[in-house]
């Protein structure tokens, strides 16, 4: 018996490409036969509101950009959307049920597939300067077909159009507030933090775009991530398709961005998205969501209630029709604790940390309140170890979602390939909220080191859940050196109950993250006197 064929990878697992193409149909015919009620509705309103046309957006370079366009008829001034498609051959497509919803709210919409995915033509840049001439092109069609005056314009994206809009919107000056998915600020941070290649999350990249068409520079890119050639130059490439890079833009306009992210995020980890919204300036918004890639979303990406869809028609009516919604007043962030799901609103991001505790690495594999000095930890490279950041890309996100997260036997993390420090159990609940830090010292046998820290929350019966983690790498110091390594793990909001403890665990390998290290070399992690070990946790 031939095995059935696998479906194609997709960074959008949940998406269903039959469904949605039966949307669009029926936009076209009016025949809702086959739509669930909702839809067949959403159909139905539509079509008597607009007149909705497949189109061909001519972008940079002539290059032809497969799009659709939602289109109020009648000389009264609206606002438009443009929305640049996400990373997938499905295009604008998998916009299809959200453009319809906004057309029915009164503003004229134009989706586009990003050059090089699906129907439109060129290379795939990368949110590059032809990816940001093709915005405005998109929003030039736009403009040129609508019957009455635009009063303002937003762009919405997700994943890879999220990046995309707030580049657009930089570089742009008629784009008057952005909503962005699942998005980036620094992507070269995104591919190398802390100096470590994120690999896993390139190879899932590519692999979702093994229809797509690659300009050879992408190619390159990816590539030299991959391999670790010419990191220099990966890293100028990713400068210029940041939207950090832009920010000052932004900010002299003072353009209101609105943000939604997960916590567990592994394409674009959220401390770097973290760092492009501390520095705006304008109106903005961030929600933080239990899950990976483009997953808290993903449900109004289909047409069923979303809360982060939702706040992104509040935002675009607040912003763009002056609607007196109340989202400019609800505080500019908003968390989804783990694994409660209650979700917390704070005025800004650093308010929600409230104060820092300081557990130090001591000898014996103990996180306490005292520094201790002298000890040593060794651990044995080129081994995996249960502790580990997913399963899968993406995927390991939607049982997060589901109620499912990943459940780690500690009692399996080989203490020779691992070292490990666990705290006394809580006497009562650790509200974890923001971004933990940690400084650790250790002696490097061989030029070349990469540890990978990880934070659990630890049960009674020893199985635990990932709190966060973060990856480090040292390339340049001389064998035997003793390296300091001061970092962030990623940004959380998690509850550890009454009677559990926090165990921080340190290897020195994981799939999703390049190897610096020779086989069988060692790590040893120690506390010097002056500059001990510390694992600083921020409580709100």
């Amino acid at each position: 018996m031939t095995p059935a064929a696998q479906p194609p990878f997709s960074l959008y697992p949940e998406l269903d490409a039959t469904a949605l193409g039966a949307f669009v149909s029926a936009l076209e015919s009016g025949d809702v036969t086959g739509l669930p009620p909702a839809r067949a509705a959403e159909v139905a309103e539509a079509r008597a509101l607009t007149v909705f046309t497949r189109a061909k957006v001519t972008g940079a370079d002539g290059d032809l950009l497969d799009a659709a366009l939602w289109r109020h008829t009648g000389a009264q001034p609206r606002p438009v959307i443009v929305m640049p498609s996400p990373w997938t051959s499905l295009g604008w497509l998998a916009y299809a049920v959200q453009a319809t919803l906004f057309a029915a709210r009164g503003y004229n919409v134009l989706a586009y597939s990003a050059r090089g995915f699906a129907g439109s033509e060129g290379q795939v840049e990368v949110a590059g300067p032809l990816d940001i001439a093709d915005g405005s092109r998109a929003l030039d069609h736009v403009i040129e077909r609508s019957t009455g005056p635009v009063t303002r314009v937003g762009f919405l994206g997700d994943s890879y159009g999220s990046g995309i809009s707030q580049l657009v919107a930089a570089h742009d000056t008629r784009v008057d507030a952005v909503v962005a998915l699942s998005t980036w600020g620094d992507l070269g941070e995104a591919f190398h933090e802390n100096s470590t290649r994120h690999v896993a999350a390139v190879q899932a990249l590519l692999k979702a775009a093994a229809k797509a068409r690659l300009s050879p520079q992408t190619q390159s890119v990816f590539d030299n991530v991959l391999t670790g050639r010419d990191i220099r130059g990966v890293l100028r490439w990713a400068e210029v398709r940041s939207p950090f890079s832009h920010v000052k833009e932004l900010n002299r306009r003072q353009v209101p961005v609105f943000f939604s992210h997960a916590w567990h995020e592994t394409l674009f980890p959220a401390n770097q998205t973290l760092r492009m919204f501390n520095e705006l300036t304008g109106p903005k918004r961030l929600a933080l969501s239990i899950g990976d890639h483009s997953g808290p979303e993903m449900s109004g990406v289909l047409g069923l209630p979303n809360r982060i869809w939702t706040d992104a028609h509040r935002w675009f009516d607040h912003h763009l029709k002056g609607v007196d919604n109340g989202i400019d007043g609800e505080g500019q962030f908003v968390g989804e604790v783990m694994w409660s799901r209650t979700l917390e609103s704070r005025p800004t991001w650093p308010s929600a940390t409230e104060h820092l505790q300081r557990f130090h690495l001591a000898d014996g594999g103990e996180l306490g309140p005292d520094a201790e000095a002298g000890w040593t930890a060794t651990v044995l490279c080129g081994m995996d170890t249960p502790a580990t950041v997913a399963d899968k890309v993406v995927q390991s996100g939607y049982a997060e979602m589901a109620g499912r997260p990943k459940a780690y036997l500690t009692e399996d993390i080989d203490r020779t390939v691992a070292a490990v420090w666990t705290a006394d159990p809580a006497a009562e609940t650790v509200r974890l909220r923001g971004t933990p830090r940690l400084r650790v010292t250790y002696r490097a046998a061989n030029p070349g080191s990469t540890f990978v820290a990880y934070l659990f929350d630890t049960a009674p019966d020893g199985t635990a859940h990932l709190i966060t983690h973060a990856p480090f790498s040292d390339l340049e110091s001389p064998p035997d050196s003793l390296i300091s390594a001061d970092i962030d793990l990623q940004a959380t909001a998690y509850d550890v109950q009454r009677g559990h403890r926090l165990m921080l665990v340190i290897d020195a390998r994981d799939p999703f993250y390049a190897d610096a290290n020779l086989p069988r070399a060692t790590l040893a992690f120690t506390s010097p006197e002056a500059t001990p070990s510390y694992l600083e946790l921020p409580l709100g």
